[in-house]
């Protein structure tokens, strides 16, 4: 189990230089330390534009504040991201433009090389005293959107990332509510 924190993290600039993200984590790749297995990230998008391309890599994104955005995948289909909290993944070589709908976003990231594993992201959102329970994978990742939730025994606050390695399964709990992003990673599929 591995706790972190701001001051954990850093800014790195977008692959196509048109921001920069902070990078909240990034899991070593087992065969190239030119890649990463996954890496989560919270950006700030301040303009329209084209997003970065990352082949072999799959991607979720979820608006945390903002009016949200439109998509257009490939120059065809829109997608329209304006609800918070609300996951949608595609794969990290499509050709989309961004386009804002009413100012900046703040977006939360999971990008994880297909070839190696398959991720899944959950919003979890806890009542007041409520424990909820989490299946277990390969590795799990916990990061707090709002509040404060008990994670085993272990506290964790707004901003803060839980890294656990093979757990069978979590128990969260919520004294005053709160709002998790749980990432699964599992081995992919054959």
């Amino acid at each position: 189990m591995r706790r972190l924190g701001p001051a954990d993290y850093r800014d790195m600039p977008w692959k196509n230089g048109g921001g920069v993200t902070r990078e909240l984590l990034k899991l070593p790749h087992p065969s190239d330390p030119a890649r990463f297995l996954a890496r989560l990230s919270i950006a700030t998008v301040g303009a329209s534009g084209p997003f970065s391309v990352f082949p072999g890599v799959d991607r979720t994104l979820m608006i945390l504040d903002g009016a949200g955005v439109v998509l257009t995948i490939h120059g065809e289909r829109d997608v329209v991201l304006d609800r918070r909290w609300q996951p949608f993944a595609f794969p990290g070589e499509a050709e989309i433009q961004c386009r804002l709908l009413g100012g900046s976003v703040r977006d939360f990231n999971l990008m994880v090389d297909r070839a190696v594993a398959r991720g899944s992201l959950e919003v979890v959102q806890l009542a007041p005293g409520e424990t909820r329970t989490l299946a277990g994978a390969r590795t799990v990742l916990l990061h707090v959107l709002e509040g404060h939730v008990a994670v085993a025994g272990t506290p964790l606050a707004v901003e803060e990332t839980l890294w656990l390695d093979a757990p069978e399964s979590l128990s969260l709990r919520s004294d005053e509510g709160a709002v998790v992003s749980a990432i699964h990673l599992r081995s992919p599929a054959p």
